[in-house]
């Protein structure tokens, strides 16, 4: 699975959002994955992704969260993904703030793939060189162009 492929372009990341905790998080993350689909609004992702984390944080730890969830009337999956100014709580596994969010959206029924993207991402994350080349990155440009080369791996 192509992580860049699932963001499209840099036009699905933000680059140093400034959200200041974990409700503004899935807030930004909503508005974000609305402007890759016309099947939903920013207002039902924001809801669908706050009913998920009710079951348990979706923060893996060491600074990343994978807010996730499936949507009805989604064709195909979608993400985005952002990169915060200053680090937020976000309930994580490891109890350390989060500054870096991927959201991803996918069809209701289509669980496989869920669980093929869900398991790229948790991988791809939890590599520590990974994360410091993502927070090292000056624009959302470099950020895409970086998980463009992972891609190609």
């Amino acid at each position: 699975m192509l992580i860049a492929a699932l963001l499209v372009n840099a036009d699905s990341i933000s680059f140093h959002d400034n959200a200041t905790s974990k409700k503004k998080v899935l807030e930004n993350l909503s508005q974000k994955l609305a402007s890759n689909t016309n099947a939903t609004t920013a207002e039902k992702i924001f809801q669908v992704l706050l009913e998920r984390e009710r079951l348990g944080s979706t923060g893996l730890g060491k600074g990343v969260a994978i807010p996730h969830a499936r949507v009805p009337g989604l064709t195909h999956t979608i993400a985005a993904m952002l990169t915060l100014e200053t680090p937020v709580p976000f309930e994580s596994v490891d109890n350390q703030p989060i500054d870096i969010a991927f959201g991803l959206l996918v069809p209701e029924e289509d669980t496989d793939h869920h669980l093929q993207h869900l398991s790229r991402l948790v991988t791809l994350f939890r590599d520590p060189e990974i994360c410091q080349k993502l927070r090292n990155a000056n624009s959302a440009e470099q950020i895409f162009e970086l998980l463009l080369s992972i891609d190609e791996d």
